[in-house]
């Protein structure tokens, strides 16, 4: 990755590392690299619900006005609605404007192809060149060819009949609390919901700018989890704040992750052949429990590292449909170019309806082992990962474990930490090598364990 973009896109504290200035430049040179190769002139603009996501907006419209690019105003819509409409709407391009989980202070800016992917790192690349470069080459163009800002009323109702086409034809009898995170699906996901006949319970509908995923949300699941119980509903669906991820809730209350919902969803396509290649792409992450529970199904899994843009990359190498993250990314290529979460929502009801099982029920398939992270703060990650003394603490491990468990050495991308997991069969013998790796780090960077 670059100087300015990250795994995805450009993010920091709105109006200190992120401000207007920059959001300018980006909008400007994000126009200028979009539109070279596409017919259109014209880039689709959707934001969350954070206070800054105004002023990021003004600038980033402003820069792409200025070099004679039309901008469609989406309003507050999810991350995937943008990525939907960017190419329902052929346009260059799409830019949303968002930090996802992250808290109200932070903001973001990422931009999506004319096929409504992530941009490639090489477009990336020639949009922070010209930002961190020299932006003269690009066109400022005077009266009638200045770019116009033109609203797109209708946008939430474009992604909604698009979504509702993917789901159950009706969640009668079905109550089903949905936690919105404050954020971009405020007012969509319970409107979707509520078309299909099921008795919503919204939470996390009354966004101020400022308290988006505050306590609440697929990173904060606990609010969903007590309402589930407290009003007996059948299900709960949680999103983060620009909704390109869910966590649910079961009936009774239990949290069921990405790896869950992967294999629920893989088993109902495979049963139904509609499957490729009868694989799916997870990320390391993955328990490896589900990676056994897909095997005895007869379904593959390819892993990559952590990231939906890793594991989109290998979906789109391989020609895999299915795809996703332990934290409730998940990807349907045959419906949507990026993770959805109220997509997942949708498809996971229909396999429910389909299958005639509660969410329960489904997620009782998946047998996940213990796991445990540990984080160690380091003052050289390379240097500790290429040690030879944690290379040798490794094999000794892994060969106590067995085929019973794994282990996961990673550095942090964004903080001064070694991210030390272990899974195992026995909870006791994970607690042990865990701590056993972990004192290996300490010994070889006389770091210490960080929160």
């Amino acid at each position: 990755m670059g100087v300015l973009f990250g795994t995805d896109g450009v993010r920091g504290t709105a109006n200190r590392e992120l401000g207007a200035e920059l959001a300018f430049r980006l909008g400007r040179a994000g126009a200028c690299v979009l539109a070279r190769e596409a017919r259109s002139k014209r880039i689709v603009v959707g934001r969350d619900t954070r206070a800054s996501g105004e002023m990021l907006e003004a600038a980033v419209v402003a820069g792409m006005l200025s070099a004679g690019i039309d901008a469609l105003l989406l309003g507050v819509v999810p991350t995937p609605a943008v990525a939907y409409l960017t190419k329902a709407l052929q346009a260059a391009g799409g830019v949303v404007i968002s930090a996802s989980h992250n808290p109200a202070p932070d903001n973001g800016i990422k931009f999506f192809a004319a096929d409504g992917y992530k941009l490639r790192e090489s477009a990336e690349e020639a949009i922070e060149g010209l930002v961190l470069g020299d932006m003269s080459g690009i066109p400022s163009p005077v009266g009638a060819e200045i770019g116009r800002a033109i609203p797109v009323p209708d946008a939430g109702e474009r992604y909604m009949a698009h979504a509702l086409s993917i789901g159950p034809r009706d969640a009668g009898g079905l109550r089903i609390a949905v936690d919105c995170a404050n954020g971009a699906a405020y007012a969509l996901a319970p409107k979707i919901f509520g078309a299909l006949g099921a008795d919503v319970i919204p939470l996390g509908v009354g966004p101020d700018g400022l308290n988006i995923n505050d306590g609440c949300g697929s990173t904060k699941p606990q609010l969903l989890q007590e309402t589930v119980l407290a009003h007996g509903a059948d299900l709960g669906f949680s999103f983060d704040g620009d909704a390109d991820r869910l966590i649910a809730v079961d009936e009774k209350g239990n949290i069921v992750n990405g790896d869950a919902v992967i294999l629920a969803c893989a088993r109902y396509l495979k049963a139904r052949g509609y499957l490729p290649l009868d694989t799916v792409v997870v990320t390391v992450m993955s328990n490896l429990g589900l990676h056994r529970a897909l095997a005895a199904s007869g379904i593959k899994s390819v892993v990559t590292k952590v990231g939906d843009r890793y594991v989109l990359e290998e979906m789109l190498r391989t020609g895999v449909r299915l795809g996703g993250e332990q934290s409730g990314h998940i990807i349907f290529l045959d419906h949507n170019t990026t993770g959805d979460g109220i997509v997942t929502a949708l498809f996971l009801l229909r396999v429910m309806q389909e299958t005639g099982r509660s969410l329960g029920e489904l997620a009782s398939d998946l047998e996940c082992y213990p796991q445990l992270l540990e984080n160690v703060r380091v003052y050289d990650k390379e240097r500790v990962l290429k040690s030879p003394l944690l290379a040798a603490a490794i094999r000794e491990q892994e060969s106590r474990l067995g085929g019973d468990g794994r282990i996961l050495i990673r550095a942090s991308g964004t903080e001064p930490l070694i991210r030390v997991m272990v899974e195992a069969r026995d909870p006791e013998i994970m607690l042990e090598v865990v701590d056993e790796l972990v004192r290996v780090v300490q010994a070889i960077e006389g770091g210490e364990t960080a929160a």
